[in-house]
């Protein structure tokens, strides 16, 4: 049975209620993004683990090609058995202005019909952009959380022993286009759009520039994008890093999120519900087989039997009424344990109170 887990995000504090954050945690500069970086390699040195080259013939093709590279021969040689080996889609992030040189971490993931990646070496694979062009090689030992282990009769398998990862395996052979000078007007995008918060930022901004610079520098252009200008007297870099530090408190709207699948609830502080009355019962109905045995009396030429015998008992739980209120997040999650309900209770009490329109939030249900 799965078990439900209800999370509520409560304010113990008048400080937690309004906490403070730094613009760069809230905010980022158009234009300065990572860029996906994907390749196709072989992980060798497996212990029996590998692709079966019968069964995944990409794995066989690639690594006929890496041989020929090797400058050994093994096409029309139809004996290749190993299990040592296992082709892998190899994908990085490219940071924004990285140089030649850098190294950055890359992920791997089984192809084929591999069972473990553990203890494997991944082989020098390009790693292309969407552009086509080659930005970086990966290569080196590949790191598995996961084990897989299995015997004639029972397996055991934690976590995913066909993925992995390689801290610092790729190094980067060329830089991307373009550079911090080249992105044109400064302009921050707020990772979650709101009107309030965008005119926060711009407050806090302005105060900034105005007192060290004698000028008013931020502008919002919606709820998304806030324009900047530079003051003259200072670089575009160092006046990223100082508005970045800026502490703002940050606005968030109304929301319940409702995770059926797991039974999570998360309520967002500004949550309020109107008056309302709750109830919620329990019907339990236990049906138990009990079969009976029939056993006809001794040279009575009668044949045994098994009769039916069916038991059904029904048991009713909760049904009292509470009133529940909430003002501010505290109140509401308290009203809720009045009726003493599990996660999946209160699922359907947030449901039934969003169409009854007491609710006063958004009720997301994923």
């Amino acid at each position: 049975m799965l078990r439900l887990v209800l999370v509520f995000l409560l304010c113990l504090t008048s400080v937690a209620a309004h906490a403070v954050v730094r613009i760069k945690d809230i905010a980022t500069l158009q234009g300065v993004r990572d860029n996906q970086l994907v390749g196709y390699g072989l992980v060798v040195g497996l212990q029996n683990t590998g692709d079966t080259l019968r069964n995944a013939t990409f794995t066989q093709q690639a690594l006929q090609s890496m041989l020929d590279r090797l400058g050994v021969n093994v096409r029309g040689n139809a004996n290749t058995r190993t299990l040592n080996v296992a082709a892998v889609i190899v994908t990085a992030e490219l940071p924004p202005f990285v140089t030649p040189g850098t190294r950055i971490d890359v992920n791997v993931s089984s192809l084929g019909d591999a069972t473990s990646l553990m203890g494997g070496t991944l082989i020098l694979t390009s790693l292309t952009g969407v552009d086509g062009q080659t930005y970086a090689l990966a290569q080196g030992q590949v790191s598995v959380s996961g084990f897989s282990a299995q015997g004639q009769a029972q397996s055991v398998t934690q976590n995913v022993p066909t993925a992995g990862r390689i801290p610092n395996g790729a190094l980067v052979e060329r830089a991307l286009p373009g550079g911090f000078r080249d992105i044109g007007p400064l302009t921050l995008e707020l990772r979650n759009p709101d009107f309030n918060t965008a005119v926060r930022i711009v407050d806090a901004i302005n105060a900034f520039t105005v007192a060290n610079f004698g000028m008013r520098s931020a502008h919002e252009q919606d709820q998304r994008s806030i324009s900047l200008a530079k003051p003259a007297q200072i670089g575009a870099a160092r006046f990223m890093a100082e508005i970045g530090e800026l502490l703002v408190e940050p606005d968030m709207p109304a929301r319940v999120v409702i995770d059926a699948r797991s039974g999570t609830v998360v309520i967002g502080q500004d949550v309020q519900i109107s008056t309302v009355g709750v109830t919620y019962g329990n019907i339990t109905v236990r049906v138990t087989e009990m079969p009976n045995v029939s056993q006809p009396a001794p040279f009575s030429r009668g044949r045994t039997v098994v009769t039916p015998q069916t038991q059904v008992d029904v048991a009713r739980q909760g049904g009292h009424i509470a009133i529940v209120h909430g003002a501010n997040l505290r109140t509401l999650v308290a009203g809720l344990n009045q009726v003493g309900l599990r996660p999946s209770g209160i699922i359907a009490i947030l449901q039934a109170i969003k169409t009854a329109g007491a609710l006063q939030a958004d009720l997301v249900v994923e």
